[in-house]
């Protein structure tokens, strides 16, 4: 008799936590996912973690799609067992990995919402040049349209990381693999004129000393809030809600728009694969086939 699922659950996340390099939000979503597997598993009858086999893996997938939940979060709580087994396997807990070959729903493809060069400027210029909020948000936008960077990039900076003699943003990614970006001369003024008044003012005693960007209450600014603020300035004069991760997409389309290679891009974005950074291709081809219709006499 093996051990039970659920400690072997609770014994891969702490090993995930102390040894592998996930952010506390994927670790979290492991948490959750494989929670869900385990409670399924025991109206399964399926208790020991020798009890799941691969068709008690595909009967739980296909559970899924009845309950309706979407590809791409069926396709993650299936890479969170892949995870956890494979770690099983490897600490002998198991002696085969049931989830080796199971396959992966296939995702949809879809392309990101990008807003056009007139739009991300206009966002860019809404908050307001004469209070330290406003300046401090004049600060995220630029740099979130004007470095490509990701939300959890922001939240990280520190001063240091920003040279403003040089126009360049230190970045710490995915895997806390580093990379500089060129500031835009937009985001070097909106950067200057927010470490020398804005950062001052919104300090408070308990701030940390290094943070670059802090919230209302003298934190560093976190991902919640930068969603919050991207969301209350796109949405002005009843236009949707964006999501900050929409400056990255614009960022990155327009570059490609203006002519940089596709490895360049990469190397920007900090993607480790170069198909990843290929979705912004479809999207720039896209653009361009709507001008050709809108403008070509024969289209």
């Amino acid at each position: 008799m093996g051990a039970p699922i659920a400690s072997v659950v609770d014994a891969f996340l702490r090993a995930a936590a102390a040894e592998r390099d996930l952010s506390p939000h994927t670790r979290a979503a492991y948490a959750r996912d494989l929670a869900q597997f385990v409670e399924w598993a025991a109206r399964s009858r399926a208790v020991d973690i020798g009890d799941v086999e691969r068709k008690l893996l595909r009967r739980y997938l296909a559970w899924l799609v009845e309950r309706g939940y979407a590809r791409r979060s069926i396709a993650r709580k299936r890479s969170a067992l892949r995870s956890m087994l494979a770690w099983a396997r490897l600490r002998g807990a198991i002696d085969k990995d049931p989830a080796a070959d199971l396959s992966t729903p296939k995702l949809p493809a879809s392309l990101p919402r990008v807003l056009k060069e007139r739009e991300a400027a206009a966002l860019c210029e809404l908050p307001p040049g004469d209070d330290p909020v406003g300046l401090r948000d004049r600060a995220v936008l630029e740099l979130l349209y004007g470095s490509g960077l990701r939300v959890s990039e922001l939240c990280g900076l520190d001063v240091d990381d920003v040279d403003l003699d040089a126009g360049m943003v230190t970045v710490t990614g995915k895997g806390r693999k580093q990379r500089r970006v060129p500031l835009t001369a937009p985001a070097r003024r909106a950067l200057e004129r927010y470490v020398a008044g804005a950062r001052p003012a919104l300090a408070k005693p308990s701030s940390p000393p290094a943070a670059l960007l802090f919230n209302g209450r003298g934190g560093r600014l976190g991902a919640r809030s930068v969603r919050a603020l991207v969301a209350r300035y796109s949405s002005g004069e009843g236009s949707p809600p964006i999501a900050p991760h929409a400056l990255r997409h614009s960022y990155a389309t327009h570059l490609l728009d203006g002519g940089a290679d596709l490895r360049s891009v990469q190397e920007l974005l900090g993607h480790e694969s170069l198909g990843t950074t290929q979705i912004y291709t479809h999207v720039s081809n896209e653009r361009l086939k709507a001008v050709y219709e809108r403008s070509h006499p024969r289209a």
